[in-house]
């Protein structure tokens, strides 16, 4: 099965579209606003300014790298999860990397997961809205209406 065919089948779609549609799809490489490498739906492993990119193959990558927060999600929450909380948590991951769940030294929402309280982990999205900016830690509105949607998804109010 194809690795849209697993997020399908996961019912992920609509988290899949939520990741693409905060991203946005360009097809050559631009400068994130932390001034990292970046191009089609976020994508910045060994990415070079410049690079231009098919809308096929940024679509891949898409699929590639949403599957692979999935699969960080179940590696790393010990709890089941219904489809709407892990297409939220994966989309979380997706953009920010696995500490959000992962690392319960220095997240709530992962030791929230840890200890099964799922909602609570979910009103937890909302603060990692932040980013370095300049060196300076500061919420950015791009963040902050992502994690929000985040946040209504997994509560299932999305």
């Amino acid at each position: 099965m194809s690795v849209k065919g697993r997020i399908a089948a996961l019912g992920l779609g609509s988290a899949l579209a939520l990741v693409g549609s905060f991203e946005g799809l360009r097809h050559v490489a631009y400068l994130d606003p932390v001034a990292v490498p970046t191009v089609c739906y976020g994508h910045t492993a060994g990415v070079e300014l410049g690079q231009t990119y098919t809308t096929a193959q940024c679509e891949e990558l898409l699929g590639e790298e949403f599957w692979q927060a999935v699969m960080t999600v179940h590696r790393c929450v010990p709890v089941p999860l219904a489809p709407h909380e892990l297409g939220a948590f994966a989309s979380a991951v997706y953009n920010l990397g696995p500490r959000l769940v992962c690392d319960t030294g220095s997240s709530t929402a992962a030791r929230m997961l840890k200890a099964g309280d799922v909602a609570g982990a979910c009103n937890q999205l909302p603060r990692w809205d932040k980013a370095r900016v300049g060196g300076v830690l500061m919420p950015l509105p791009g963040l902050t209406r992502r994690r929000e949607a985040e946040r209504r998804m997994c509560l299932g109010q999305a």
